[in-house]
Parts: C-alpha cells; structure tokens; sequence
C-alpha cells in the first residue's frame, strides 16, 4: 500500500514536472530574446527539447564575448555553414585586433549579409519560425536581437515533366515541392513587374508559406481582394497540400464540382494568369490552385494554347461529346431498354433482348455492377505500382467482363456500354473534373431504372439548376452561356487565332 502510495506521488510529480517544462516553453516563445545570451540558450534548450535534429552551440571569439548559434541539422548547408563561420572568426580575429571601437555584432552582420538573405529577429517566436524554415539565428553575448540568416541547404526534388497533364507539344517542365523554385518558373515565363506575389503564413502548426500570385491591372482587384481575405482568413492547425486551402475557401464546399482549378503546369498558371485569373503556391506541393474556374475550363487541355486553332476546335468538339457519353450513356441505355424500347429500332432491341434472356438481373442492376467493378480496377490500377498498373486495369476488365458474360451473370451490351462510358471519362482533360461526372453518372442510373426518361430529364435538369446558381468567387459556373455574353463564347467552343486582323490595304 505504502509503495503505491510512493509511486503514485512519483508519477504526480512528474506530471507536473513535464507540464512546467510545458508552460516555461509555451510562454518562452511569447517573451522577447534576452541581452543574457546564457538564459536565451537555457530558454532555447527548454523549447527545443527532445528535438535531437536542433543543434544549439556557443562558439568562441578573439573578444572572449560568445557567439550562440542554433540551426536545424538537414534543412540547412552545413558545410557552407561551417566554411562561412570559419571565413568570419579569421577575418573577425584580424578586424579586432587592429581596431578595437569595431563593434562585433555589426561586423558580423556586413560579413553574413553575402551568405545569403538576413533579418533581425527580436522575439523568441520570431526566432523559432526562422530557425525552423531553413534560417541559422546567430545570437551575440549583450545583444536582445538575434540575426537570421538564410542557409537552406535541404534535397530537392528536380524539375520534371508532368505526369498529371501530359501534352504533346509545349513545355515539359513542372513545380515541384519547393515554393522559391515554382515562382521562379512563373517569373522566367511573366518577366514584369506587374506580377506580383503577395507572402501569407497558413497553419498554426505547420506555418506553411503561402503565395498569392496575380498580375497587376490585369486581375480584378475585387477578386485579389476577396481571395486575400479567405487566406487570410483560414484557420487551420495544419496544411500539408494546397487541397486543405481548396477545400477551406471554396464557396460551395457541398457541390461535387470544383471550384478552382488544380495543375502542376507552370505554363498553365502562366496562361491563367494573363487572362486576370490569381493563383495560389503553397510551400510543399507541387499542385498550384488556380481561380476562378468555370465549368469549360475542365475541358481545356494545356496543349490548347499550342497547336492550330482549327484542330483544337475539333478536338474540343470530341471532347464535349466524350463527357456526354460518360454523362449520360449508361442512364440512357437503362432507359430506354427497359422503359421506351420502341424508340429504338427493332433489329437492335431484338439483338439486346436475345442477350439479355439469360441475365438474372434488371438492366439497372447490370449497370450498377458493372459500372462499380469498372471504377474498382480503376481505383486497383491507379493504387498498384507503376508497371503492373495499366495491366491490372486492362487484363482486368477484360477477363471479368468476359467471364460474366459467359456465366450469363452480365450481358454483354452492358460490357459495351459500360467499356464505352469509361474510355469517354478518360477523354476529360482534367482528372478533377471528371470525377464529378462519375459520381452523378450512378445518380442518373438509378432515376432512369425508376422512371426511365423521365428519370433521366428530371435528373439532367437538376444538374443544369445547380450548375447555373453555382459561383466560383463570384464568376457564375456556367458563365459566358449562363448569362450569354457572345465576346466570350468564341473561346469556349473555340480558339480564337492569335494573329491582328490586317485590312486589305494593309
């Protein structure tokens, strides 16, 4: 009894040993640095503790005053660093001795400021965000201010092509998870000084670095405005991928359509950019969110911007049929196999019937089946690696669609109709787009097994109601057919040319 008594009181006093550790550090970061470089060090220590990667060091001077350093080990160049340190202890070594009225913190300040870019840093909190993000703080012995020099030295992924937005012509190179590298992508392609970014920190925890890029009298300043006060107003504890800052601003959060746009294509940002649209580059993603959007930027393709104008109007005009076939092909096969056969011709009804009489199934439940196992391989190929990938979804949809026909389980218009909607959703440029298209492509299934047509026309019209009221910071989905504007309408269906129209004269 007495010693559980004992270990319980030991067990208490560490708890509240840890929660004062916990409450010194939490209101550490609050306080300004201290002239006593020693307590700023204990205060540091506290903070930093059980952060093994954290490296806080005293180093010596020809002043006997210490120099406190505190970097973390992998996010900045150590080598650099220690060469950098070494070239200012030899050279401060040399000034100091001959002129004494030199102070050391200012000597330190000109010779750090070739290393890289430098800030003061007069609170504790400030410090830490800096010391965090790749900075070395450098602390002198008497001084409140500690100085925060950019050192990042951390690996990075190369620029690579695309492999979300494959293009045939145009450039093949992609933001990466670095932010500095992405707008350096957007700068070389918009060399002006009208583009500007604009810096945000996201994140109570993860203080992820946000940029909002737009071009000056270019985008509306209603819109810059308006984006600037939902990052602004964003509050979460984390942001690991710009998708949570999609998913935070967006208008309608319940529609199944997206309201900003997601690439990884500089040259698509670019475009984006120039036509009075602002992105939006998180640090740590290489996915950049693009807005406003409308319901026809989905059907856009990169490679728009580079081939004639004649062979993207037609290929834009497959692109509409395809989504119409994704859409709608199976609903419509339900209905009218099962509700209006008449309005097909006979020798194709006969054909679809005489397939049909050894399915135990109703047409709708066939399409069902059928269209979950489709979206299984679907899920299956893009999970498996890269190689047996593409094998598993072939092979796949092959040997089971084939299998259940056999086994009278599936007919086999329902394997046609079916492989035919899929190969159409593949013909969507935009993946983001496309998966609205297949969630509703189930809802239109199930309203043509009950009613048929008029299933299918009630539901056809609920998705146009939708699209109609829906917004996408504050530009209607639907816009410029839903209100009509003619100026515009050109580059939906088509790409205007890019050469000035030249009187005869001229």
């Amino acid at each position: 009894m007495i010693a559980g008594q004992h270990k319980a009181r030991k067990f208490w006093r560490g708890m509240k040993g840890m929660f004062s550790v916990v409450e010194e550090a939490a209101q550490g970061e609050k306080q300004e640095l201290s002239s006593n470089m020693r307590e700023n060090e204990r205060l540091l220590k506290v903070i930093f503790k059980n952060c093994s990667d954290v490296v806080i060091r005293v180093l010596p001077n020809p002043r006997e005053e210490e120099i406190l350093i505190v970097y973390v080990d992998g996010l900045v160049d150590t080598k650099q660093l220690e060469q950098t340190m070494n070239q200012l202890l030899m050279s401060a070594e040399n000034t100091l001795a001959s002129n004494k009225e030199v102070s050391l913190g200012n000597l330190i300040r000109n010779h750090l400021v070739l290393f890289g870019q430098t800030k003061n840093a007069n609170k504790v909190e400030d410090l830490i965000n800096g010391v965090l993000k790749a900075n070395i703080a450098i602390i002198m012995s008497g001084e409140g201010t500690a100085l925060l020099v950019d050192a990042s030295g951390f690996e990075k992924r190369s620029i690579e092509e695309s492999k979300t937005e494959n293009v045939i012509s145009g450039p093949r190179d992609s933001f990466t998870e670095t932010l500095r590298t992405n707008t350096s992508l957007l700068r070389r392609r918009i060399p002006s000084s009208q583009l500007k970014m604009e810096s945000f920190t996201v994140g109570k925890l993860t203080q992820t670095d946000v940029v909002l890029v737009y071009i000056e009298g270019v985008a509306p300043d209603a819109l810059v405005e308006n984006v600037r006060q939902r990052l602004q107003g964003v509050q979460l504890k984390g942001i690991l991928d710009s998708s949570y800052i999609e998913e935070y601003i967006q208008d309608s959060p319940w529609s199944p359509f997206p309201q900003i746009q997601k690439t990884d294509r500089p040259d698509t940002t670019a475009a984006s950019l120039m036509e009075g649209r602002v992105a939006i580059i998180a640090n740590c993603t290489p996915c950049v969110l693009i807005l406003p959007i409308t319901f026809w930027t989905g059907m856009q393709s990169a490679d728009d911007h580079y081939e004639r104008f004649d062979f993207v109007v037609a290929r834009k005009a497959v692109r509409y049929i395809m989504m119409m076939v994704s859409l709608i092909f199976p609903a419509l096969y339900v209905a009218l196999t099962a509700y209006n056969p008449e309005l097909l011709p006979g020798s194709l009804y006969q054909s679809i019937a005489t397939a049909r009489e050894k399915s135990p199934f109703p047409t709708v439940i066939e399409v069902v089946i059928m269209d979950f196992i489709f979206e299984g391989l679907q899920e299956a190929g893009i999970r498996m690696p890269s190689q047996l990938g593409p094998i598993v979804s072939i092979v796949g949809a092959l040997v089971v669609g084939e299998a259940a026909v056999k086994a009278n389980i599936i007919s086999a218009p329902i394997v046609i109709v079916v492989a035919l909607t899929g190969i159409a959703a593949y013909g969507i440029p935009r993946y983001g787009f496309s998966i609205p298209l297949r969630l509703l492509r189930f809802f239109l299934v199930v309203l043509a097994g009950i009613y048929g047509l008029y299933g299918l026309s009630l539901g056809l019209i609920a998705i146009l109601i939708h699209l109609v009221t829906l917004e996408s910071f504050g530009v209607r989905y639907l816009m410029p057919v839903a209100p009509l504007n003619f100026k515009r309408l050109r580059d939906v269906a088509l790409r205007t040319v890019r050469w000035p129209r030249r009187s005869p004269s001229e």
